[in-house]
């Protein structure tokens, strides 16, 4: 484990609590930022700060805030490499610490995950030391596949029991003020990730909540019609606002904290006196109800947005209305102020973001953009290429020894919902919601042909070992068996009463088990189209399955938040794998066939122990797994995620448990 670590586990628990707390406060009292610095950047005194009981995740996030970066850039020892390197270890925690406050064990992948593609010394150092640092089990992964320090999520904050539909932060950035439809308003603390308190007095839901500048007050709008405010102080309801004759869907709060500006789907807006709590006037000229409200940084003039598709721009000393401005086709969901008063940003759900001139009115620009799921993924058999398809209607295919994209397949008119690759990895099978599947070549990257036949969405395919054949699954309840030679169906398989999710084809091609929206699995004989048997046993929805080489066995994933494996000899469910707490939507199964992969709703890819049928290893990742697939060394992990995010990832430590 290192000098360090082998050090500290051979003192008592007292002794080690002594020595995590007092080592850093120590260095920077003496002036020693050398040795703080080394400190902070030692993978084994990460990893022993945040298991101590005494300590954990939030104590260890502290350490790096005992020296401010000023002054560590005036020591001798630092320059601002150091500065940059601590700061991005320190993110990249806040980052992980939904995740690692449940698991610590996951430093080492969750560090890797976002540090791994940053040049600095410091960090490539203790990556090279987290690298080797499990003696268990776990999946090392090969790039950086988590969103880096920077961007994303930081944390979670876990307390309301329904939707969350407003969330505000004070000017310090220190807490966090949110409202949802459990009809409370909760104050955070944005350092601990700690609820403080929970304002209660709202009839009903919560739809928007500001902040006065100095943070002193909160002003919350309900679905009750009123406004409250708060003092955030003491917790407690100061007065409430009423005037307005339906919901209260947005707020905004002048600089100086003396007023609020509310819009109401009665259409209106209404300005507020918070010192006396009345109504100063009401604000006319939406035709629809009033979805957002911003104000300029010099409290002269409001923005708001409304169904009625238009922003207007109000003078807040006369209560008159200044502009119109037109140009989204749909509702305006939102609008924001820049700092010197003179741009508006409004997003619509015509899918656009616009920019405006607050002077002329006019639009200055126009904003468009998407994110696309990865729905299905396939590794070729030489484990040196993923293929991957996405709602953007394209396949990508990635080299994984260097994790670099190689080329974009195009052809598709809608999404991509399942891939298959031939043993020899010269072509790929694609199933789209267009109803067809297309045949690729990858050597060159060219369409072959298109497979037509279903009439509705293609969900699944897999392709036989000799690849000759390819097996297609589709909402319209059926499988095809094509000839990949002639690009023509071969027969089609009926039996399902609902659409097939998924498909897999035993080593030998003589059967294929099908997956389906109607809970059960099919096994069917491909010489003859004939159904074998059903598999019964899941109560839910089949979203994945896999077959072992020795055509076994097969692991199914379902909406029940499990996985079954089954005997293909007798058609009995073996035992049930548990672990996941939401849908299972992808299975993977090693060639030796005794570990088997899953990646779920959950955000997790689990790696089970199919003798035993424990869960060896977990990683946690960002978005709901969609896909995974496996090399054929058994180690190798490819998962995609619904954010567009691929994991590539190496399951090391195998040989503790030999």
């Amino acid at each position: 484990m290192g000098e360090f670590a082998d050090k500290l586990a051979a003192e008592k628990l007292y002794y080690q609590r002594a020595y995590l707390g007092s080592l850093l406060p120590n260095y920077v009292k003496s002036g020693n930022l050398g040795k703080y610095y080394q400190t902070l950047t030692d993978f084994n005194f990460l990893m022993a700060k945040i298991q101590h009981p005494d300590f954990g995740l939030q104590a260890l996030i502290d350490d790096f805030d005992l020296v401010d970066d000023s002054e560590a850039l005036t020591h001798p020892e630092y320059n601002s490499e150091k500065v940059e390197a601590l700061n991005l270890i320190q993110a990249a925690l806040w980052k992980s610490a939904d995740i690692l406050t449940l698991d610590k064990t996951q430093l080492a992948e969750q560090l890797l995950g976002r540090l791994l593609h940053f040049n600095i010394p410091a960090i490539q150092g203790m990556a090279e030391v987290a690298k080797q640092w499990k003696a268990a089990p776990w999946l090392r992964p090969l790039t950086s596949c988590l969103t880096p320090p920077g961007r994303g999520l930081l944390r979670t904050l876990n307390g309301h029991s329904d939707w969350v539909n407003a969330v505000a932060v004070t000017a310090d950035g220190k807490r966090a003020i949110s409202g949802s439809d459990d009809k409370t308003i909760k104050v955070w603390d944005l350092t601990t990730g700690k609820e403080q308190f929970t304002l209660n007095g709202h009839s009903s839901s919560v739809s928007a909540v500001a902040v006065t500048a100095d943070g002193k007050r909160a002003i919350s709008g309900s679905y009750d019609t009123t406004l409250k405010v708060w003092d955030l102080t003491i917790g407690k309801q100061q007065f409430t606002l009423k005037g307005h004759t339906n919901s209260v869907n947005a707020v905004a709060v002048t600089a100086d904290g003396k007023r609020a500006i509310s819009g109401s789907s009665d259409k209106t807006l209404k300005v507020w006196d918070l010192t006396t709590g009345k109504e100063l006037f009401t604000l006319k000229g939406h035709t629809n109800s009033v979805n957002a409200v911003a104000v300029t940084a010099d409290g002269k003039r409001a923005i708001s947005d409304s169904r009625d598709k238009t922003i207007k721009v109000w003078d807040l000393t006369t209560g008159n209305e200044l502009l119109t401005l037109n140009g989204h086709s749909s509702s305006v969901n939102a609008v924001g102020v820049t700092a010197d008063g003179k741009r508006a940003i409004s997003n619509s759900r015509d899918k656009t973001i616009k920019v405006w001139d607050l002077t002329t009115g006019n639009e200055l620009l126009t904003l468009n953009s998407h994110t696309s799921w990865v729905n299905a993924l396939a590794v070729t058999a030489d484990g040196k290429r993923a293929i991957y398809g996405s709602d953007d209607q394209t396949l990508k295919v990635w080299d994984l020894t260097t994790g670099k994209e190689q080329f974009t397949l195009n052809g598709h008119s809608s999404s991509v919902n399942a891939v298959g690759v031939t043993a020899d990895g010269k072509r790929a099978i694609s199933g789209s919601f267009d109803n067809t599947l297309k045949v690729w070549d990858l050597t060159t990257g060219k369409k072959q042909f298109t497979l037509q036949g279903h009439t509705h969405f293609v969900k699944a395919v897999a392709v036989t070992a000799d690849g000759k054949r390819a097996i297609s699954g589709s909402f319209d309840n059926t499988l095809k068996v094509w000839d990949l030679t002639t690009g023509k169906e071969q027969f089609t398989l009926n039996g399902h009463t609902n659409s097939v999710q998924a498909v897999a084809v035993t080593a030998d091609g003589k059967r294929a088990i099908s997956g389906s929206y109607d809970d059960t699995l099919k096994v069917w004989d491909l010489t003859t189209g004939k159904e074998q048997f059903t598999l019964k046993g899941h109560s839910s929805v089949v979203k994945a399955v896999a077959v072992t080489a020795d055509g076994k066995r097969a692991i199914s994933g379902s909406d029940d938040k499990t996985l079954k494996v089954w005997d293909l000899t007798t058609g009995k469910e073996q035992f049930t794998l548990k672990g996941h707490s939401i849908v299972v939507k992808a299975v993977a199964v090693t060639a030796d066939g005794k570990r088997a992969i899953s990646g779920s709703n959950d955000n997790t890819i689990k790696v089970w122990d199919l003798a035993t049928g424990n869960v060896i290893v977990s990683f946690t990742g960002e978005s709901p797994i969609a896909s995974c697939a496996i090399a054929p060394d058994g180690l190798t992990i490819v998962a995609g995620d619904e954010s567009g995010r691929v994991y590539f990832l190496r399951l090391e430590g195998m040989e503790e448990l030999t």
